[in-house]
């Protein structure tokens, strides 16, 4: 069995209403798909990214994987790292890896008819899961009808932006608190919006007055020292977490030794696809540090029923449409968690091309 074509194509689509974080803007996003056929079985896989690594992945690591064997992940794996070294294995490379290696993976476990949890191994039958959005360009009332529509359908956890503009900060997580009252936890993300003493500031304020369980990546992923000392100076029932770059082994390695970090967070379009995410899980596991999955809640629902530390995944916003959009088969939330459809082998989803299709770039 050999692994005959391999296809890429890429996906922009509108988001449904202005967005922004506590650095950033964004009107769309882009998905970068992969698909690898052996005889007549196609695995799929994707990141998202943008067309210049959809062009990366089409001519600098099809050839690598073309004609493989489908079986074989860990050398196609280890192929692709060696064959980018010159480029930078982090970054659009690393992203690149991601989606042909979760398209690997896919390929793999319908070859052999498993889900893929079944072929990594459960260790528990569900992912739980918290609302992901809560996006500073948001109206109050956006803001309201998100997280009450979320509360609604049994998520117990929700997470928002924060930073963009602090001396509004405490405003809005008040609203948050008010909204979902005592029937969810909330989590901030600041996006690297802080410097060390506002966020130390807004940390103990937002613990204190609206019982803020999660603060993610405060300050600059690179700023360890400094994440480290809001660590230790924060609330016993707040977590810091960070950990959405990283693309290899030796960056999680490298916060978790230093501290930095309550809970490590690790994305499987970014972190050289599954093979990755499993590698850094093992890491968390040996260290007993809690492991959650950043964004793209489909890809990360098998690893996440697999991974012994997974503590839940992210039900982002941006994430959620496209994916029930482009996927048949998409699972939806039961009692705050995911379940995989064990009755399907791989992924456990089809894509709808048809429904795609009018978001396709040309590359």
């Amino acid at each position: 069995m050999k692994i005959e074509e391999v296809s890429v194509s890429a996906y922009t689509v509108p988001t449904d209403a202005p967005e922004s974080d506590g650095t950033l803007a964004w009107d769309k996003t882009t998905m970068v798909l992969v698909e690898a056929r052996a005889g007549e079985i196609t695995g799929l896989g994707y990141t998202y990214a943008d067309l210049g690594t959809a062009a990366f992945v089409r001519n600098t690591l099809v050839p690598l994987v073309k004609g493989g064997n489908p079986m074989d992940i860990a050398s196609l794996w280890t192929e692709m790292l060696r064959q980018a070294r010159n480029l930078g294995q982090t970054g659009m490379a690393a992203m690149g890896i991601s989606a042909l290696d979760n398209a690997l993976w896919d390929l793999k476990a319908k070859l052999l008819d498993l889900p893929l949890v079944s072929l990594f191994g459960e260790v528990r039958a569900e992912a739980p899961i918290y609302g992901s959005g809560g996006f500073t360009s948001y109206s109050d009332k956006q803001l309201e009808r998100q997280f009450a529509g979320w509360v609604e359908q049994g998520i117990p956890r929700v997470k928002m932006k924060v930073g963009r503009e602090p001396g509004m900060d405490l405003k809005r997580v008040a609203l948050a608190r008010r909204t979902i009252t005592d029937r969810a936890e909330l989590f901030v993300d600041a996006n690297s919006a802080y410097d060390r003493k506002s966020a130390l500031y807004y940390i103990r304020r937002f613990a204190e007055e609206f019982d803020v369980r999660w603060m993610e990546q405060p300050l600059a992923p690179e700023d360890r020292t400094g994440m480290r000392f809001l660590r230790e100076r924060s609330p016993a029932h707040l977590d810091i977490a960070d950990g959405e770059y990283g693309y290899g082994l030796p960056y999680f390695r490298e916060m978790i030794e230093s501290g930095a970090v309550d809970v490590v967070m690790a994305d499987a379009t970014r972190c050289c696809g599954m093979s990755g995410f499993l590698k850094v899980g093992v890491l968390c596991e040996s260290w007993c540090i809690p492991l959650s999955s950043h964004c793209a809640p489909l890809l990360h629902l098998h690893l996440g029923c697999a991974v012994s530390p997974f503590r839940h995944a992210e039900y982002f916003h941006d994430h959620v449409r496209i994916e029930r959009m482009f996927f048949e088969g998409f699972p939806e939330p039961v009692d705050g968690s995911l379940r995989p459809d064990q009755s399907r082998p791989g992924l456990g989803v089809a894509f709808r091309r048809a429904d795609a299709e009018r978001y396709r770039q040309h590359f």
